[in-house]
């Protein structure tokens, strides 16, 4: 009966999911919230499991559109993930994506009101606002519940990870493809509680670029805030 209890104990170890936690930290930036307060926010770092497909659970999530800005600027989802955009500006906003990841329009609409997108399928949602120019967020959309946002310091943590072997992938906004594809790793996850060492992120080579209206045109000069933009079609 001992025997048996041990093995029992040993066995609920093994199969006891983990805390992964680690820290990211940019280098060769020049944005200047990196370069003089060390913000290392906004990273996303997943884990994917190499042995078995995940299960997705139905989930909702929010980026709202407050101050002329989208809050959350990063948002990391699963992938089938329902996103509400509400509006709790005093003025019309217009989000949309014309990129690869998943293109929508969800066209002009007044204060307090709210809208949605349901995101099918993995890859990066670059979302802006037709109305403002300055008005940008990332949805970056994964096949795997674990996942995580750094935090400002960089750090970050992902609980209830199954034991296995995982994929650990890293999306930054303002680093290249190549350079992003380089920090993949293999991960094995054995312990209740593992720590990785620190991932460096380079900007090298990543060169911004302007982005257009919805009609893939560039954006007029400001307007008056308190008109209804009358000729914008939707």
């Amino acid at each position: 009966m001992k025997t048996a209890w041990i093995l029992f104990l040993s066995l609920g170890l093994q199969l006891s999911a983990a805390t992964v936690a680690g820290r990211v930290e940019l280098k060769d930036s020049r944005d200047p919230t990196v370069r003089a307060k060390g913000n290392y926010s906004g990273i996303v770092v997943s884990l994917l499991s190499v042995e078995k497909a995940p299960v997705l659970a139905p989930a909702r999530a929010t980026i709202r559109q407050k101050g002329k800005v989208f809050l959350p600027h990063i948002l990391a989802i699963t992938a089938g993930t329902v996103v509400d955009f509400p509006n709790d500006d005093p003025i019309f906003h217009n989000a949309f994506s014309a990129y690869n990841g998943q293109v929508f329009d969800l066209a002009l609409y007044p204060p307090g009101s709210t809208k949605s997108v349901r995101f099918t399928r993995a890859g990066v949602v670059r979302v802006f606002c037709n109305i403002h120019a300055s008005m940008s967020a990332v949805i970056v959309v994964l096949k795997t519940p674990y996942f995580a946002v750094s935090k400002r310091d960089g750090t970050f943590a992902m609980a209830d990870v199954p034991p296995g072997e995982y994929l650990l992938s890293v999306f930054h906004e303002r680093a290249t493809d190549a350079s992003l594809r380089a920090l993949d790793q293999h991960v094995t996850i054995e312990d209740s509680s593992v720590d990785l060492p620190k991932i460096v992120v380079s900007e090298t080579g990543y060169l911004p670029a302007p982005h257009t209206n919805k009609f893939g045109q560039p954006y007029p000069a400001p307007k008056d805030e308190n008109q209804v933009y009358p000729g914008v079609r939707n």
